[in-house]
């Protein structure tokens, strides 16, 4: 199948969405009463305080101040966070580590451990047993056995279709399911995401497959330092073999209930049985990025949790820059690692520069990734030139929409 077709994508320039801040967590307060709607399960009374000891209460946590707007007053959402992409901090949150099933938004982890690990143009004859072990039900693309794809037009049956055909045959490629899994385990254990348990590469209702809205917030915010996965959970609409998939991403999209959210760039959605709808966005407005992922809405309203995502990314930009965070999203571990030499053979004194591990190199495109750490130096690490600058700039991932 030949690989690049032209793809449809939102008219939208997202400035900025630094991945590696190390940011202190502002001081904490009070948490404010849950939403006057509230979900009938119970967070456990202590979770994970991973980004800061007020995440790990439960309840709504959010800093109001003179000046700072009060939050939605009906959202029903099991768990939600909302954070400023580029600085990691945790603008408000609701029980943001409450460890509940995915669903498809673990194919941001999924993404972001295996995109890197193929070129987009390399193909694939699919043979019976890559589609093997799917679960009943589940959402899929349209892979057909015996049929070659680009791995371009696999990760566009993943991203826009949720396609868990795509899923396993990438899986495949991977080194099988198993593989793939103790891969993503990894990974999210390299991103401090330690609310996740993966049992299945496609997010599909499995015992013991959890995650957390704020876990899902880190895979968003690795994710997005990819040329490639930017590409995909920004695209509309795009050709896939004989016909037209579209994003079921309804912020993108649009619905006659839903219409297409000003300044939406991804991320991923899911919908499952036990997981119910999950959702993490990625916004920018007036050169502001946001993260907001929302759990499993009780209100059970077509599109509800774009509805609900939707009244959270309006709070996040009328309080960005008045609020003070209640948390911060935390970095990789390998960011924290040991000063890498310089370009010279070694780092100065008191720089104040981090290092670009390859890990993190490796998280971007290649050669001449712009890699946001801390602040304008230039070195050298595996043989490649990294640039540090205190942001990492997101292209314009929507620059005009296609058919």
């Amino acid at each position: 199948m030949p690989a690049p077709k032209k793809t449809g994508r939102r008219s939208l320039l997202v400035t900025s969405a630094a991945l590696l801040s190390l940011s202190a967590t502002a001081p904490a307060a009070l948490a404010v009463p849950a939403p006057s709607t509230s979900p009938t399960a119970t967070p456990p009374a202590t979770m994970s305080a991973v980004g800061g000891a007020r995440l790990g209460q439960p309840g709504t946590q959010v800093n109001l101040a003179p000046g700072v707007p009060v939050l939605p007053k009906d959202l029903t959402a099991r768990s939600w966070i909302v954070t400023d992409a580029e600085s990691g901090d945790v603008l408000a949150a609701h029980n943001a580590h409450w460890r509940l099933p995915p669903a498809s938004t673990l194919k941001m982890l999924f993404a972001d451990t295996v995109l890197p690990r193929f070129p987009k143009g390399t193909t694939h004859k699919v043979a019976p047993s890559d589609l093997a072990g799917m679960g009943a039900g589940s959402s899929v693309v349209g892979i057909k056995e015996g049929q070659s794809y680009s791995v371009h037009d696999l990760w566009l049956g993943v991203f826009l279709r949720s396609g868990n055909d795509a899923v396993h045959v990438l899986s495949a490629m991977n080194g099988g399911v198993q593989q793939t899994v103790k891969d993503m385990q990894d990974h999210a254990e390299e991103l401090q995401a330690l609310d996740t348990h993966v049992v299945t590469p496609d997010g599909y209702d499995e015992a013991g497959q959890v995650s957390s809205a704020y876990d899902l917030t880190l895979f968003a915010r690795s994710g997005l330092q990819k040329k490639d996965f930017r590409e995909y959970c920004s695209t509309v609409r795009a050709k896939f073999g004989t016909g037209e998939i579209q994003n079921t991403n309804r912020l993108l999209s649009g619905d006659t209930d839903v219409p297409v959210y000003q300044g939406i760039a991804g991320v991923k959605n899911g919908n499952t049985t036990h997981a119910g709808a999950t959702f993490t966005g990625v916004a920018e407005r007036g050169g502001r990025v946001l993260l907001v992922t929302v759990m499993n809405p009780e209100k059970h309203d077509h599109n509800e949790v774009y509805k609900e995502t939707a009244k959270l990314f309006d709070w996040g930009f009328r309080a960005a820059g008045k609020v003070s965070p209640v948390g911060e999203l935390v970095p990789p571990k390998n960011a924290l690692a040991s000063p890498a030499p310089s370009a010279s053979g070694g780092q100065p004194a008191g720089s104040g520069a981090r290092p670009v591990t390859k890990a993190a190199a490796d998280s971007g495109t290649g050669v001449g990734t712009a890699a946001a750490i801390a602040g304008g130096l230039v070195i050298l690490l595996a043989g490649a030139a990294f640039l540090i600058n205190r942001r990492w700039p997101l292209p314009d991932l929507l620059r005009r929409r296609n058919g």
